[in-house]
């Protein structure tokens, strides 16, 4: 099943898996190295720490390449979506519940990070927001309980 994300996103995934393999992997196996040389291995908390490093690290990876081979990557400039709101939308909101102005670009649920205005198509806002067109107004089941916007702007850049 295709994973869709933005450019930026898939650069992101790649760049922390590249990473992974020829700077984190070989650092945790030389970290390692030096715990084994320290003697007993059965009360060697460096050694302890490493390996379960080493475990996180190797999970990672696995998750990234499974990942990153079913990337499906979408350009926003280039979707016509008539003026409704789709992945990689941005979307400028109007709060009515809280009365305050919101922008969000609606993203992959691996690069969504709500201080920098990006969140995860599956959350309850973009899912709420999908399909939606300006001057539309949108009732979101939010976990701190409904709120009301109303859609300002949609822009797809």
């Amino acid at each position: 099943m295709p994973i869709p994300i933005t450019a930026r996103g898939a650069v992101k995934l790649k760049e922390e898996l590249q990473r992974l393999k020829s700077v984190d992997r070989p650092m945790i196996i030389q970290a390692i190295k030096e715990a084994r040389e320290k003697g007993d291995l059965s009360e060697n908390a460096e050694y302890d720490a490493a390996r379960e490093r080493q475990g996180f690290i190797e999970g990672r990876i696995q998750e990234l390449e499974g990942k990153t081979s079913a990337l499906q990557v979408i350009d926003p400039t280039t979707v016509d979506s008539g003026g409704r709101i789709v992945f990689g939308a941005t979307v400028g909101l109007e709060d009515l519940t809280a009365g305050e102005r919101v922008k969000y670009q609606i993203v992959g649920d691996d690069e969504a990070d709500i201080k920098a205005g990006l969140i995860s198509v599956s959350s309850p806002i973009a899912r709420a927001l999908i399909g939606k067109l300006e001057g539309d107004l949108v009732e979101v089941a939010a976990p701190g309980g409904r709120r009301e916007y109303e859609v300002l702007e949609v822009r797809y850049v």
